[in-house]
């Protein structure tokens, strides 16, 4: 049974939003990624040591993530930063994340995270993400906020699977 969620904030995260932020990013991954990622890769993953990861990463300087918190709890998030990709130019940006708690999936919180990372990138700027070839959900997700397939893909082992990996971008 879906239950409503109360309003949904979008808001920046702090250092402090770590824990929560990695709850959010393992079932996320459990869910999206289930039959595509080995499943025992996907039972491995321990939201403590995402934890560390989330508290490095919002101490750090360069990336902006921002949550989606309702009903007392985050249950999004999604990470926007410079283009890490060896022909990006300077001012590309890219999303390096963008998960929400599947209890939350189909309620509009993902749009709502898009548009605001969306919100902060300046006109004329490239936007690129990575998503994994077989996530048909989140590449039609893409699709809908305006990017498309650039061509060029890499390869990843992900729990000992080698799986392809789709560049989108925005321009």
């Amino acid at each position: 049974m879906v239950t409503e969620l109360s309003e949904v904030t979008i808001r920046p995260a702090e250092p402090a939003d770590a824990s929560a932020i990695a709850a959010v990013h393992v079932a996320s991954w459990r869910g999206a990624y289930a039959g595509i990622v080995p499943d025992a890769y996907l039972a491995s993953l321990d939201v403590g040591q995402r934890e560390k990861h989330w508290v490095e990463s919002l101490t750090a300087t360069g990336s902006h993530t921002w949550l989606a918190d309702a009903d007392g709890r985050t249950i999004g998030f999604a990470t926007l930063g410079p283009s890490r990709d060896e022909d990006a130019e300077p001012r590309d940006l890219e999303i390096y994340a963008i998960y929400l708690d599947p209890e939350s999936w189909g309620r509009g919180v993902a749009r709502d995270l898009m548009r605001t990372l969306l919100a902060e990138v300046r006109p004329g700027v490239t936007v690129t993400l990575w998503v994994l070839a077989d996530a048909t959900r989140a590449r039609h997700f893409y699709r809908r906020h305006g990017f498309a397939p650039d061509g060029v893909e890499r390869r990843d082992d992900i729990g000992g699977t080698d799986l392809t990996m789709v560049r989108y971008r925005r321009d």
